[in-house]
């Protein structure tokens, strides 16, 4: 049984599954170095991978989506990214 994936959907999936690894590779490396410092500098390299993923993903989604949506919807997802973006920018 052959099962088609929409283009869009497979890359997000592969993106997660792809970001899903690098978090057991990062907690087998913790455990395998058995060291608080070096520990703390792999999750905080992991801190860097989660967010690229995040945007990734859903720019994926919303290339994917654009043909379904309008002009007008897919100002106001992009508009309330950088709102978000906006917001959680530290000064």
């Amino acid at each position: 049984m052959f099962i088609a994936f929409e283009k869009a959907v497979l890359i997000m999936g592969l993106l997660r599954l792809l970001s899903g690894s690098i978090e057991i590779f990062a907690a087998i490396l913790m455990l395998r170095l058995n060291d608080i410092e070096k520990a703390l500098v792999v999750n905080s390299s992991l801190a860097l991978v989660g967010p690229i993923i995040l945007i990734s993903t859903t720019a994926v989604g919303l290339f994917g989506m654009t043909e379904k949506l309008s002009l007008f919807k897919v100002s106001c997802i992009l508009i309330g990214v950088t709102i978000i973006f906006i917001g959680i920018k530290s000064e």
